[in-house]
Protein backbone atom coordinates (compact mmCIF):
# COMPACT_ATOMS: atom_id res chain seq x y z
CA UNK A 1 0.00 0.00 0.00
CA UNK A 2 1.54 3.12 -0.77
CA UNK A 3 1.68 6.61 1.38
CA UNK A 4 -0.93 8.09 -0.24
CA UNK A 5 -3.43 5.24 0.31
CA UNK A 6 -2.02 4.81 3.89
CA UNK A 7 -2.66 9.11 4.43
CA UNK A 8 -6.29 8.52 3.40
CA UNK A 9 -7.08 5.78 5.64
CA UNK A 10 -5.87 7.82 8.88
CA UNK A 11 -7.69 10.71 7.88
CA UNK A 12 -11.04 8.34 7.44
CA UNK A 13 -10.04 6.88 10.43
CA UNK A 14 -9.26 10.24 12.30
CA UNK A 15 -12.65 11.40 11.37
CA UNK A 16 -14.47 8.27 12.30
CA UNK A 17 -12.90 8.40 15.53
CA UNK A 18 -13.42 12.60 16.07
CA UNK A 19 -16.91 11.81 14.97
CA UNK A 20 -17.28 9.61 17.72
CA UNK A 21 -16.00 11.64 20.60
CA UNK A 22 -17.89 14.11 19.62
CA UNK A 23 -21.25 12.26 20.24
CA UNK A 24 -19.73 10.57 23.72
CA UNK A 25 -19.21 14.52 24.58
CA UNK A 26 -22.37 15.45 23.81
CA UNK A 27 -23.77 12.48 25.38
CA UNK A 28 -22.04 13.20 28.77
CA UNK A 29 -23.09 17.19 28.76
CA UNK A 30 -26.46 16.84 27.22
CA UNK A 31 -28.34 13.06 27.91
CA UNK A 32 -26.84 12.63 31.29
CA UNK A 33 -29.06 15.75 32.08
CA UNK A 34 -32.88 13.38 32.94
CA UNK A 35 -34.79 15.42 35.43
CA UNK A 36 -37.99 13.75 36.61
CA UNK A 37 -39.48 17.32 37.74
CA UNK A 38 -39.28 18.37 33.54
CA UNK A 39 -41.74 15.69 32.60
CA UNK A 40 -45.41 15.96 33.55
CA UNK A 41 -46.31 11.91 33.62
CA UNK A 42 -45.04 8.54 34.67
CA UNK A 43 -45.06 7.67 30.59
CA UNK A 44 -43.03 10.32 29.90
CA UNK A 45 -40.23 9.66 32.48
CA UNK A 46 -40.55 5.96 31.45
CA UNK A 47 -39.82 6.92 27.85
CA UNK A 48 -37.41 9.32 28.33
CA UNK A 49 -35.27 6.57 30.64
CA UNK A 50 -35.72 4.43 27.62
CA UNK A 51 -34.39 6.31 24.99
CA UNK A 52 -31.43 7.53 27.53
CA UNK A 53 -30.55 3.54 28.35
CA UNK A 54 -31.03 2.94 24.53
CA UNK A 55 -28.28 6.12 24.04
CA UNK A 56 -25.86 5.02 26.75
CA UNK A 57 -25.91 1.49 24.77
CA UNK A 58 -24.90 2.83 21.77
CA UNK A 59 -22.16 4.77 22.93
CA UNK A 60 -21.17 1.47 24.89
CA UNK A 61 -20.74 -0.10 21.40
CA UNK A 62 -19.06 3.10 20.07
CA UNK A 63 -16.48 2.39 22.92
CA UNK A 64 -15.36 -0.97 21.49
CA UNK A 65 -15.53 0.32 17.74
CA UNK A 66 -13.11 3.32 19.53
CA UNK A 67 -10.59 0.32 19.95
CA UNK A 68 -10.42 -0.99 16.68
CA UNK A 69 -10.32 2.16 15.11
CA UNK A 70 -7.72 2.84 17.46
CA UNK A 71 -5.80 -0.30 16.81
CA UNK A 72 -6.12 0.47 12.95
CA UNK A 73 -4.26 3.25 13.33
CA UNK A 74 -1.90 1.86 15.25
CA UNK A 75 -1.11 -1.06 12.38
CA UNK A 76 -0.97 2.75 10.02
CA UNK A 77 2.01 4.07 12.51
CA UNK A 78 4.04 0.20 12.31
CA UNK A 79 2.97 -1.01 8.82
CA UNK A 80 0.88 -3.73 9.11
CA UNK A 81 -2.03 -2.40 8.25
CA UNK A 82 -4.13 -3.90 5.29
CA UNK A 83 -3.35 -7.30 6.05
CA UNK A 84 -5.56 -9.94 7.31
CA UNK A 85 -4.47 -11.54 10.75
CA UNK A 86 -5.70 -14.84 9.82
CA UNK A 87 -3.97 -15.36 6.50
CA UNK A 88 -1.51 -12.55 6.03
CA UNK A 89 -2.39 -11.79 2.51
CA UNK A 90 -3.19 -8.12 1.78
CA UNK A 91 -6.93 -6.77 2.30
CA UNK A 92 -8.35 -5.65 -0.80
CA UNK A 93 -8.41 -1.49 -0.67
CA UNK A 94 -12.01 -1.72 -1.53
CA UNK A 95 -12.75 -3.48 1.51
CA UNK A 96 -10.67 -1.42 3.60
CA UNK A 97 -12.71 1.60 1.97
CA UNK A 98 -15.74 0.10 3.29
CA UNK A 99 -14.46 -0.56 6.94
CA UNK A 100 -10.74 0.45 7.36
CA UNK A 101 -10.90 -0.36 10.75
CA UNK A 102 -11.72 -4.28 9.43
CA UNK A 103 -8.55 -7.18 10.66
CA UNK A 104 -9.70 -9.54 8.07
CA UNK A 105 -9.83 -10.28 4.13
CA UNK A 106 -13.33 -10.86 2.77
CA UNK A 107 -12.64 -14.68 2.24
CA UNK A 108 -11.52 -14.96 6.80
CA UNK A 109 -14.53 -12.88 7.71
CA UNK A 110 -16.98 -14.91 5.69
CA UNK A 111 -15.21 -17.99 7.39
CA UNK A 112 -15.21 -16.31 10.76
CA UNK A 113 -19.20 -15.91 9.62
CA UNK A 114 -19.96 -19.16 8.94
CA UNK A 115 -18.11 -21.06 12.00
CA UNK A 116 -20.06 -18.01 14.45
CA UNK A 117 -23.60 -18.98 12.31
CA UNK A 118 -22.78 -22.90 12.87
CA UNK A 119 -21.84 -23.00 16.37
CA UNK A 120 -23.68 -19.59 17.51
Amino acid sequence: MNKAQLKKFKTLLETKRDEIVKKARQTLTEDMMLDANDLPDEMDLASSEYLQSFTFRLRGREKSFLDKIHKALLKIEDGTFGKCEECEEEISVKRLEARPETTLCIRCKEDQERVEKDYG
